[in-house]
């Protein structure tokens, strides 16, 4: 199975709405590895980590994002593949 890893940054209303928290949970759920954090600009960064079908389904994810929240954009930047991250974790 090819492995992919890609930088995500989610715009809108993305922050003070558990998005991070969600996201973690949909990671979980689905099987891929990384982080995600706020960032100082008010939107949230991530990384993603795992089988190239599973990162789609989390990218996918990313445009529904917390039931409270509001998703505008959905950043994605292909990134080396380094297997670098054996959970998924939230940044403070």
């Amino acid at each position: 199975m090819k492995k992919r890893r890609v930088q995500v940054r989610i715009t809108g209303r993305v922050q003070g709405v558990f998005f991070r928290a969600y996201t973690r949970d949909a990671a979980e759920q689905i099987g891929v590895a990384g982080w995600v954090r706020n960032l100082p600009d008010g939107s949230v960064g991530a990384i993603f980590e795992g089988e190239a079908d599973k990162i789609d389904r989390m990218i996918e994810w990313c445009y529904e994002g917390s039931p409270m929240g509001r998703v505008d954009r959905v950043e994605v930047l292909e990134e080396v593949f380094t297997g670098d991250f054996d959970r998924f974790t939230i940044i403070h």
